[in-house]
Formats: structure tokens, C-alpha cells, sequence
């Protein structure tokens, strides 16, 4: 018996019928897609109230435009939005399936019927055209035979065409939050018509909270884990559909890791991870890194953290832990997961390795600290911005150059009441710091 057969065997013998359970030949991702611009959830950066995207395909005055963005954020949503808003002709092709051929009947025929409504032309995964292909749209979306909308995976800037984008306004669509993903299975469990309203069903409120996280930002990637556990849970004695957090982890085949991101288990591990780099102990730092990104942090979050331990834990002892920290977190930046796990595994290693001092931060603290409490001192007038003339003195402080002096020092005032705060360890490159400025000092 094929899974199918089974499942409707079930849902013959529940609480309700086979009528009510949605067609099995158009996938759940696909029957969910929204109707209205209302309908379309995130991306409030371009579709909210006064936007320019929203304003346009509102008034049906869409110009030629490409949508970028990752797979599952809404891209062919939005296309799908626009071709029920529109009053004009709107016509599909997809970047792997057509050729020159299709591009060529489609824009022709647009021509024929300038003075009528006009042609929207949507061309999914755009990118997949090669310079040629992308060269034929150009006299047409110039003319204004057709409007473009592409929608494309990859950085428009170095995969479509410049003179193309050039005629196109380009918007960039973001990954889902969990929020949003969270929002469209509410959608999907009571929508009777294209989704599972018509069975009783219960989604526990830490699946639901998994799999919008695990989701990483796809819509899509999420509803068909959603479409597959209603499909292949059977109902309990009450005739509902139980999804539970453990049949959602079945459902995609990964476990979860206990970490609430707004709670202890956030905060014990991070800072597990920065006393552990901090008692340089490079193995239990990268455990820690790996539970955090295996959980869903944003590893933006953890570079930050590793740029903050870089001057508080290492400091001087080894400069170049805050170059390395630094890198890494603009790594994050340009890579993004799951590639810069990596820059971020080079980055812990090498502070949790690295000899460690802690003295640039109690310096500072120390010193801010003094400030607070209102020691605050003025500045000596040889060091203001201008050469002064002392209040009732005929005698011009002078400011002494160091590099005019051999070894580019001299010694001269730069405290009115002299005061240590920076004690150099003897750890790492600190140690040579240390002995320098014990040589200035003799």
C-alpha cells in the first residue's frame, strides 16, 4: 500500500472524509501562495504601507523590475500577486525551461497587441539566461513592448546583464523570520479551501517554533515540512492530527537543540563560549560555537561577541586577535551561513590559543571610572589645540615634538595629576610593551 493509499484509509476512518482533505497534486507551498498584496507576509522593507513596490502594483503602474532574493522569501509569490492584480497580459517563463524562441513569440506577439493592455513578462530564475539570451529582452523592455519582472537567486550585479538592470528597478527580498514562517502555518492549518482547515489538527506551540527556525527563511522548505507531517501522522482516538515537536523532527530528519534564543540557554552558552576562549581552551570553545550555530544563532551575534573578547581578553598580548575578530565578523557579513562557520571556527581557535591580558580593559574601565566620580582634569595648555599664552604670564607654553628628539621621545606633562592605568603584562607582544615603556620611563 503507497503511502497515499494509507493516508486516506485514515482519513476514511477518522472523524471526517476524504473530502476534506486538499487536493494531493499541487504541493501545500504552492496552494498557500498569497492572493493579495494583503495576503503576502515580511518584506515590509518594499511591500509596506507607502512603499514604492507596494504603490506601484497597487496603481498597476509596475516598470520593469527583478526581484532578488533566497529561495522560499516570495519572489514568485509577488509575481503571483502581481498577475491577479494587473490588468494587463501576464505571461510565465522560466530561465531553465525556455530558449531565445520563446522569449522572441512572446515579446513579438506583445508588439502586435501594443494600443491593448500591455504584457507583463515574468521570467523565474532569470539568472539562468546567459548574456545572449538577457541581450534579446532588451529592445522590447526599452520600448516598452514588454514589462519585465525576473526574479533571481543570485546577486543581480554580477549574473544579469548591466544595460538590463540599468532598465530595471531592482529589489531585494530577505529571508523569512521565524515570525513570518510561523504566521503562513497558522495560515496553512486553518485554511479550509487550500490548506488543512478541514481536519482537526493540533501543531504544538515548540514544533511550530522548531521547524520556523530550522526554516531559515524558506517558506517553501517549511510548508512542505508541515504538508508531510499532517500527511503522514495519524489522527489519535479524538480524530486529531497531533504534530508534535518530535514528529517535526522526524518530518526533516534533524533533532533539536535545546537553546532558547531569548532565555538562560542563550545566555549560558555564550557564556560558556567566551570564558572558554578566555581560559584558552580552543576545544570547548568550538563545541560551544558549533552548539550556537547549530541552534539558529545569528552568527553576526557570536562575531560581535568575538571582536568584544578580542580587546577585553587578549588586548595587547596579541593585536592581531581583534584584526582576525574583525574579519571574521565582516565575513558574516559577505559569506553568510553555512560557509562562515568556518571564519568563525578560524576566529575562535586563534583567541582561544592566543596569550591573553586583560590590562587596555581595566585601563579604560579604571579611567572612566575616575571621570565618574569627578576627577576630571583640564588639559594642559602645551597640549590644547593651539599654542596658548598662560593667563598672567608673559611665557608661551611650549609643545615639545617627540619625533624632534632621538628615540621620537621626550618626556613632558601630558596629566596634570599623573596617575597609572595601563599595566602591561608580561604575556605575548605585552611583555615587549611592557619593557619599552620601562625604558622611556629610565
Amino acid at each position: 500500500m503507497s503511502s497515499k493509499d494509507g493516508f486516506r484509509q485514515i482519513l476514511e476512518t477518522g472523524t471526517y472524509t476524504l473530502t476534506d482533505m486538499p487536493s494531493d497534486l499541487e504541493p501545500l507551498a504552492a496552494r498557500m501562495r498569497p492572493q493579495t498584496i494583503e495576503d503576502v507576509v515580511g518584506q515590509d522593507h518594499i511591500l509596506g504601507p507607502g512603499k514604492l513596490l507596494r504603490r506601484v502594483i497597487e496603481a498597476d503602474r509596475l516598470t520593469n523590475v527583478i526581484f532578488y532574493g533566497p529561495p522560499g522569501c516570495g519572489k514568485t509569490s509577488l509575481a503571483e500577486v502581481i498577475a491577479k492584480t494587473t490588468k494587463r497580459n501576464f505571461v510565465r517563463l522560466s530561465g531553465v525551461l525556455s530558449g531565445v524562441g520563446d522569449i522572441r513569440t512572446i515579446c513579438e506577439r506583445a508588439r502586435n497587441e501594443l494600443g491593448g493592455r500591455g504584457t507583463i513578462l515574468f521570467i523565474d530564475e532569470i539568472h539562468r539566461f546567459n548574456k545572449s539570451q538577457q541581450d534579446v529582452l532588451l529592445p522590447y523592455t526599452e520600448d516598452g513592448t514588454v514589462v519585465l519582472i525576473g526574479a533571481t537567486t543570485h546577486n543581480p550585479n554580477f549574473f544579469i546583464n548591466t544595460p538590463l538592470t540599468s532598465r530595471s528597478l531592482v529589489f531585494e527580498l530577505k529571508p523569512l523570520s521565524p515570525e513570518a514562517i510561523a504566521c503562513l502555518f497558522d495560515k496553512a492549518l486553518y485554511d479550509k479551501e487550500k490548506g488543512f482547515g478541514g481536519i482537526p489538527s493540533q501543531l504544538d506551540a515548540d514544533a511550530k517554533e522548531f521547524l520556523a527556525a530550522i526554516s531559515n527563511g524558506d517558506a517553501r522548505h517549511g510548508l512542505t515540512a508541515l504538508e508531510i507531517a499532517m500527511k503522514s501522522t495519524p489522527p489519535d482516538e479524538k480524530g486529531i492530527i497531533h504534530i508534535t515537536l518530535d514528529v517535526i523532527q522526524e518530518c526533516v530528519q534533524r533533532r533539536q537543540v535545546h537553546y532558547d534564543k531569548k532565555e538562560d540557554g542563550h545566555y549560558d552558552t555564550i557564556s560558556a563560549f567566551i570564558k572558554s576562549i578566555r581560559g584558552s581552551d580552543p576545544d570547548a570553545s568550538i563545541y560551544w560555537l558549533g552548539k550556537m550555530l547549530v541552534a539558529g544563532e545569528d552568527p553576526r551575534f557570536i562575531a560581535r561577541r568575538l571582536v568584544i573578547s578580542a580587546s577585553e581578553d587578549i588586548g595587547n598580548a596579541d593585536p592581531r586577535g581583534l584584526s582576525i575578530a574583525v574579519a571574521a565578523m565582516q565575513a558574516c557579513e559577505f559569506v553568510g551561513m553555512p560557509e562562515c562557520a568556518i571564519n568563525l571556527a578560524q576566529a575562535t581557535t586563534y583567541l582561544a590559543s592566543a596569550p591573553k591580558s586583560n590590562a587596555s580593559c581595566m585601563a579604560i574601565s579604571e579611567a572612566m571610572a575616575d571621570v565618574e566620580s569627578g576627577a576630571v582634569q583640564p588639559v594642559p595648555e602645551h597640549l590644547k589645540n593651539k599654542h596658548v599664552k598662560a593667563i598672567g604670564s608673559n611665557v608661551v607654553t611650549e609643545y615639545k615634538y617627540p619625533h624632534a628628539f632621538a628615540n621620537h621621545y621626550v618626556k613632558q606633562e601630558y596629566l596634570g595629576s599623573p596617575k597609572k592605568y595601563y599595566r602591561p603584562s608580561e604575556e605575548g607582544y605585552e611583555a615587549t610593551i611592557a619593557r619599552r615603556l620601562a625604558s622611556l620611563k629610565a
